[in-house]
């Protein structure tokens, strides 16, 4: 069965890795759905978040194929691990002053922040999983998206203490 998954990959930060990590996948005629890179804590070692629609022998297959790579170092699927994943979103929206109390109002309901207010709109800030970006957005759709911006997804496996705590008969 198809669904989402993510993967952690961490790779050696050296020109060119993303550029073979996305190829890798597109060759293999998967879509890639959110992808986020950056540093890690490592110096010299950068962390991606793909997150991809497969199912789960096409997740292993994936995932043997990137440790083939030269520069990637570790691949984590977290399809069956607890996990935390938030996106960041900035939104700019049409608000002139007779709406802008409301459009402010909606923002603070899902904790985002207005980061800058100008003559007829505003941008808010968001953090959050996908589907409370996408409930944002949809709130201010009648307002009128001026513009948006997401990062995609950025995951990391839940410590070992609390998914040991989580799992239903933990020895």
């Amino acid at each position: 069965m198809m669904s989402n998954r993510t993967f952690i990959v961490y790779v050696e930060d050296v020109p060119g890795v993303l550029n073979r990590v996305t190829s890798l996948i597109r060759r293999r005629d998967y879509n890639i759905a959110s992808l986020a890179v950056g540093p890690s804590e490592v110096e010299g070692v950068s962390r991606m978040t793909i997150v991809m629609t497969a199912d789960d022998d096409a997740a292993r297959r994936i995932e043997a194929n990137l440790y083939k790579l030269v520069n990637v170092l570790r691949v984590e699927d977290t399809a069956l691990r607890h996990t935390v994943t938030r996106e960041l979103a900035l939104i700019k929206v049409r608000a002139e002053k007779a709406v802008r109390a409301q459009v402010m109002q909606l923002c603070a309901v899902f904790r985002a922040r207005v980061i800058d207010v100008g003559p007829d709109s505003l941008i808010c800030e968001i953090t959050g999983t996908r589907e409370e970006v996408d409930a944002l957005a949809d709130g201010l759709e009648p307002f009128g998206i001026a513009e948006l911006v997401r990062t995609g997804a950025a995951a990391m496996v839940r410590s070992a203490a609390v998914y040991e705590q989580e799992r239903p008969n933990a020895a």
